[in-house]
């Protein structure tokens, strides 16, 4: 009794795969008929017709002089096309037919288009002869002006000669060329008469005839050739037999979704059958599922052993993003004083050449001057040439150490910025896990400066021209330390993007602009190397960076300062070469918005 149970389901088990495999044949040969392949290469043959209608109609206009250009342009998609065309004839009894066709359509493009590089080259020549014969003809008719008859009657000969071979260019006869070659006779002989600086622009003049006289039939000739080629003709051959194609095939596939509904009244029957053993077999599932719950029970107890570990490995994990966070953190504060060190280093290096140069090592000398005559200093400086110009001299020598002192004082002051700019940096991380931010209010132009004041040395090193567009902004409350961040990296990197550029100047446009009375936009635009597409959605993602020196922490830290002000920080470029620009939006919330302590911390 195993034994036949176990060849039933055996057989059954066959039957219902060849059944199977039958019918998933049948629906993939049923659903790989497409129509749309047909219509798709139908209109591939119009648009070849289409083609060739274009080209004819360039010839005529080239024939004419509208129109030079008799290059045929590809169709697009022309290799694809024919491949398409080639699956669908290239299988079949109508194969041998489609290969012939489609040769016989090439071989007519084929000579067409040596035909139309004939045509072109002598339609050239006799476009060139017939712009160039009216003004020649003018040149001779001034130089023949008010002279003697016979240089009238010369001047009238050329007149009729240019009309006649103007006519024959128009309408080619047998007639018309015995004329103009009588005219040319009686020209020439006149022109034997001239000397040979004056027989120049008649040289010229016969020449163009004689090459419209020359090419105007054969231009004539090559268009009725190339008029008779059959091209249309061959891609209605095409075409026709396209049909006859889709005619068969869907004859064919037809018979596919009989074949196909048999197989499928067959397998349902089948399934009927196995839907009867299935109920027949609940017993037995209901056995197997007490046995089941058995296991599971197993399983759950093997669950919760997994569960612990894996609070465990999740404790562990929480340390180490803890961890990362405050790395992330450092790195962050040692990157933004970074960039404000560049600032306090231009300013002591500034002050350090200033003092190397004072003035003041000239205030030395004089008072060394004056020690040496301190007993008849009132003679020395009345009587003798050097003390008449020491005083002078001091005087000189007090504004230029007065200037020098202001000088110091502005980078001094600069220096204490930048400084103070590290202490917001620092105090503003160790703020960090309270998300507090201090707002005050705040002029925007000023604060733009600032960041170029502290990117100036690298700007100048760099050769930056800055185009300043801002716009008339009041005065606003915000972050001040987090607005002076952003804007440093901006300048810094649009300086960095610009690097490289040699062959236009390197210019840099600052913009502040406030748009519909809610959002105040701050821009960064320079004519740098650009950003690759592929760039553009991780530029501001934290350790991406395109420059070798780099850490890819700036922008990031940007874009997180952005968002904590409520606003965000986009980017856009045209592709590299094409410069790009960063733009900072964040809601304008004016100072007269304020209590009149100004100030308020959030």
């Amino acid at each position: 009794m195993k034994l036949s149970n176990h060849s039933k389901w055996t057989v059954l088990g066959t039957t219902a795969l060849i059944l199977f495999s039958v019918l998933i044949f049948l629906l993939i040969k049923s659903y790989s008929y497409d129509t749309s392949t047909y219509f798709e290469s139908r209109d591939f043959v119009r648009q070849l017709k289409q083609f060739d209608a274009n080209w004819n109609v360039k010839i005529l206009r080239a024939k004419i002089g509208i129109n030079n250009n008799l290059l045929l342009v590809a169709h697009p998609e022309a290799e694809q096309r024919w491949q398409q065309l080639d699956d669908l004839n290239a299988a079949g009894p109508l194969s041998t037919l489609w290969q012939s066709r489609r040769q016989g359509y090439l071989d007519a493009v084929e000579n067409k288009t040596r035909l139309v590089e004939q045509f072109k080259q002598h339609n050239t020549v006799l476009r060139t002869s017939l712009d160039a014969l009216p003004e020649q003809e003018d040149d001779i008719q001034a130089l023949l002006a008010n002279n003697n008859d016979q240089d009238l009657t010369a001047a009238s000969n050329v007149f009729d000669l240019t009309l006649a071979t103007l006519e024959y260019a128009l309408y080619v006869s047998r007639a018309k060329a015995e004329e103009i070659n009588h005219q040319l006779n009686e020209l020439t002989k006149y022109v034997d008469q001239l000397s040979p600086e004056q027989r120049q622009p008649f040289t010229a003049f016969v020449e163009h005839v004689n090459a419209i006289v020359r090419e105007q039939p054969i231009v004539n000739d090559l268009l009725d050739r190339i008029s008779v080629i059959p091209v249309a003709q061959q891609l209605d051959s095409i075409n026709e037999l396209l049909n006859e194609t889709q005619r068969r095939t869907g004859a064919t596939y037809r018979q596919y979704h009989l074949y196909l509904g048999i197989c499928a009244g067959i397998m349902a029957l089948l399934l009927l059958y196995l839907a009867a053993r299935l109920i027949r077999s609940y017993a037995l599932i209901n056995k197997m599922n007490n046995e089941l719950q058995t296991a599971n029970e197993r399983l759950e107890q093997r669950v919760e052993e997994r569960t612990r570990e894996l609070i465990e490995a999740e404790r562990e994990l929480v340390d180490a993003a803890r961890m990362a966070g405050m790395a992330e953190i450092a790195t962050n504060v040692l990157h933004n004083v970074g960039n404000v060190l560049n600032s306090v280093n231009v300013s002591a290096d500034l002050i350090t050449r200033k003092l190397a140069v004072s003035k003041t090592l000239g205030l030395g000398k004089a008072v060394n001057m004056m020690n040496e005559h301190a007993e008849d200093l009132g003679q020395f400086m009345t009587l003798d040439e050097k003390g008449k110009l020491l005083r002078g001299y001091l005087n000189q020598l007090v504004d230029s150490i007065a200037a020098e002192q202001s000088s110091i004082v502005d980078e001094l002051s600069q220096l204490t910025k930048s400084i103070d700019h590290i202490k917001d940096i620092v105090s503003t991380q160790q703020a960090y896990a309270g998300a507090a931010r201090l707002v005050e209010p705040l002029n925007v132009v000023d604060l733009f400066e600032d960041a170029l004041r502290m990117n100036s040395g690298a700007l100048s090193r760099h050769h930056v021209v800055v185009t300043k567009d801002y716009q008339d902004t009041p005065t606003i409350i915000g972050d001040k330390h987090r607005l002076l961040l952003i804007l440093i990296n901006l300048i810094s990197n649009a300086k960095y993007a610009m690097s490289k550029v040699s062959d236009h100047q390197r210019q840099m446009t600052l913009g502040v602009k406030i748009i519909d009375n809610a959002t105040l936009r701050l821009s960064v635009e320079d004519q740098g190397e650009g950003i690759a597409a592929e760039n553009m959605t991780r530029i501001f993602n934290h350790g991406f960076t395109t420059r070798k020196e780099g850490h890819g922490f700036g922008l990031h830290s940007c874009a997180l300062a952005a968002v904590e002000m409520n606003g965000h920080l986009r980017v856009h470029s045209d592709g590299p070469g094409h410069g790009a620009v960063f733009t900072l939006e964040i809601p304008l919330e004016t100072a007269d918005a304020l209590p009149a302590a100004g100030m308020s911390v959030s």
